[in-house]
């Protein structure tokens, strides 16, 4: 029934429609309808009468709404994710996306040549702009319902070896660099101007295992070198929104202490912005730095995050169980990817430590 601004009530007409959403096209079809929705008014889980919106309008709203309560980087790589979906399918209501559509665009992805794992982002995108409506009541179903995400085989992480990071550091403190530009050595070139900061930048995501921008918002108050420990994420924007505590290693601490001797006075941040004024503001990139400093270094696919792999590949060859690393990088499975990832790496290690060990027995004296 429906509610007129004169109080009457007027009946609605709701479309007698199959299991598959199609509209019913005989009378047996419309009387088997009939007797599902006397079921769905009696488990109170009748089909919406509202219309839906269409994908592309209901994206902006939806995307509007999220950006409230998740992170901005994760904003941004849903947004990039629904803006394909709005692409191909945005003129259509809600109401009409069926699964094949789904399994289309999925099969699409992969002939462009997408990885898997790239295309269930973009699915998940979906179904979780499509729970939002359906907790709208604009839609009843959720037409990626039973749909399996492809299989997705885990890459192993190799090693990524110190020398790679030490490279990288000589190379910003060298008289590589002139305004935006790498020079030849020897051409009357300078240190970068932030060689310093970029230095301990490194440092700590090689010693911590931090994601890049969560390191760029610590603050001194998060670190406690009387507990040893370092709070990450204590402002809630870590990837998972949630902080976490890493434990001091020795290299960790001693670095953090020098930089704690030299810090500026004036900021409460590890990493302040040079030209914050007189407002304190942190570093918001170092991203152009090091694009000329690897470059200077002749490491032209290092990245920042290569860092975070370092560090977790010395935990795993150190023999530090996989939950604790886990706990560290801020992994909510246990240290299950950590296994997948990062394991043979422990093998690796095991072995070669086996073959230092010497019972001093002649090989020639066990053979007898």
């Amino acid at each position: 029934m429906r509610v007129t601004q004169e109080g009457r009530t007027t009946p609605r007409r709701v479309q007698l429609a199959n299991p598959d959403r199609s509209p019913c096209t005989t009378v047996a079809d419309a009387r088997t309808a009939l007797e599902r929705l006397k079921v769905q008014r009696a488990d109170d889980n009748l089909p919406s009468l509202r219309q839906a919106p269409r994908l592309a309008d209901y994206a902006d709203d939806y995307l509007a709404a999220v950006r409230l309560r998740k992170g901005p980087e994760t904003v941004r790589k849903e947004e990039h994710c629904l803006r394909r979906w709005v692409e191909r399918l945005g003129q259509l209501r809600l109401s009409e996306i069926r699964k094949a559509h789904v399994i289309d665009f999925v099969n699409q992805r992969l002939a462009e040549g997408r990885k898997p794992r790239t295309v269930n982002l973009d699915v998940i995108a979906l179904r979780q702009l499509l729970k939002s409506a359906r907790d709208a009541d604009l839609i009843a179903q959720l037409p990626t319902e039973g749909l399996r995400p492809l299989r997705v085989t885990t890459l192993r992480r190799e090693l990524v070896p110190a020398q790679a990071i030490e490279r990288l550091i000589q190379a910003v403190s060298q008289p590589r660099f002139a305004g935006s530009k790498v020079v030849a050595p020897g051409k009357g070139g300078q240190p970068l101007k932030n060689a310093r900061q970029l230095t301990d930048y490194l440092r700590l995501l090689q010693f911590c295992g931090a994601r890049e921008k969560e390191t760029l918002r610590l603050r001194w108050r998060d670190v406690d070198f009387e507990r040893g420990q370092m709070v990450i994420g204590a402002d809630g924007r870590t990837k998972n929104r949630e902080a976490r505590v890493v434990d001091l290693n020795p290299a960790l601490e001693q670095h953090l202490r020098t930089m704690h001797g030299r810090r500026a006075p004036d900021s409460e941040w590890l990493f302040p912005s040079p030209q914050r004024g007189e407002e304190d503001q942190p570093a918001k990139t170092f991203r152009e730095s090091m694009k000329l400093a690897r470059e200077a270094a002749g490491l032209p696919k290092f990245g920042f995050h290569d860092c975070r792999h370092h560090f977790a590949s010395m935990c795993v060859m150190a023999g530090i169980d996989y939950m604790t690393i886990a706990r560290w990088l801020g992994h909510k499975d246990g240290g299950v990817l950590i296994g997948k990832v990062y394991g043979h790496l422990s093998n690796e290690h095991a072995k070669r430590q086996a073959s230092r060990v010497d019972f001093g027995i002649v090989t020639e004296q066990c053979r007898t």
